[in-house]
């Protein structure tokens, strides 16, 4: 208690998470703040959840909806709606009372399916960028190449390889083996944040980084085919009538890169700020501040309301499928098989 107590002026004393040696402080907010704090994250997480609990709806209820890239889309909505579900309740507790209240097995259980979800959707993502790219620039042989049992052995691996990955490192003893020779200090008492060694540090940051490369190169083909081949359609439909369904059809799949592409750039976007501060923590001896920190996963953490909420503005199936869904007609027995992406 020495070291803290050179931080407690006379009028004002310290409030520390646990009353024991070694306990971190607590930050205070006026209960306004709490509240509003509180009330925000709530609102995220009932977008988080209610939004990706109707994609897995959708593309479970309605036939038409049984392709290897729904497929792929509700695997990726199963991983972000048990984050919201699961895993940003206690965040959420930890970020606004700056402490964890709910002991050491749950925090590592915590931290296990926190890495477990987020590093699903990242590989959910990859796949999904091959499957498009196979539909772009191999349009024939895409329906025998891609099939729905493709798609579930990646499902498979997108969910197997981070829960092996993650256990690995957080329930074996080769993260604690290697932490007292690179870091001087030991984490406070109540801040669930399991500090990993350098290793750790290095080689999560091309977990993420390398999947985004090769999301990035796949798009970046899959754009110039796209526009290669609108314009051949477009020549082909003035010059030899083209049919409507062939044109429609080389329509979706280009619109469906296009929605893709631009849930990959957010995705991007909002876990680069976490995944580079990782690396550089690591190579700095963990200095980034608890605040920051929070800020940063709080960021990433917003990707997983933002996929349901693209689906919306872009899909037309998907608004479709939202109507009926919150309608009595989803009651019906011909419901399951309307044809949503029949205009």
């Amino acid at each position: 208690m020495g070291a803290l107590q050179e931080f407690v002026s006379e009028d004002q004393p310290l409030t520390l998470c646990y009353q024991v040696n070694g306990s971190c402080p607590r930050t205070l907010h006026p209960l306004g703040v709490q509240l509003i704090i509180y009330l925000a994250c709530a609102i995220g997480m009932l977008i988080t959840v209610l939004g990706n609990l109707l994609v897995v709806f959708a593309v479970s209820y309605f036939k038409a909806l049984h392709t290897p890239t729904n497929f792929l889309l509700l695997s990726l909505a199963l991983a972000d709606m048990f984050l919201g579900l699961l895993v940003l309740p206690f965040s959420t507790v930890r970020s606004v009372e700056s402490c964890w209240f709910f002991g050491d097995f749950l925090c590592r259980l915590h931290t296990y399916l926190d890495t477990l979800f987020c590093l699903t959707s990242i590989f959910h993502l990859c796949f999904i960028s091959i499957d498009r790219h196979c539909a772009i620039c191999d349009p024939l042989l895409y329906p025998t190449k891609f099939t729905v049992k493709v798609a579930f052995r990646y499902i498979m691996v997108g969910w197997g390889l981070p829960a092996a990955y993650t256990a690995f490192f957080l329930y074996t003893d080769v993260v604690e083996e290697g932490l007292g020779m690179l870091l001087d200090e030991m984490p406070c008492v109540g801040s669930c944040q399991l500090l990993f060694n350098k290793f750790w540090g290095w080689l999560n940051f091309p977990v993420f980084f390398f999947p985004c490369v090769i999301m990035i190169s796949l798009y970046v083909k899959i754009f110039i085919v796209a526009n290669r081949q609108a314009q051949q359609i477009s020549t082909m439909s003035k010059g030899t009538g083209t049919s409507s369904g062939q044109i429609g059809a080389s329509k979706r799949e280009r619109k469906a890169a296009k929605t893709l592409g631009i849930a990959v750039s957010i995705y991007l976007l909002c876990w680069l700020p976490f995944t580079v501060d990782t690396l550089v923590d690591s190579l700095l001896n963990f200095i980034t501040p608890p605040l920051v920190f929070d800020i940063f996963i709080w960021f990433a953490y917003f990707n997983s309301a933002c996929n349901p909420l693209i689906y919306v503005f872009s899909y037309k199936w998907f608004r479709k499928a939202l109507k009926l869904v919150l309608s009595r007609e989803v009651f019906s027995p011909r419901t399951p098989t309307i044809d949503l992406y029949q205009d």
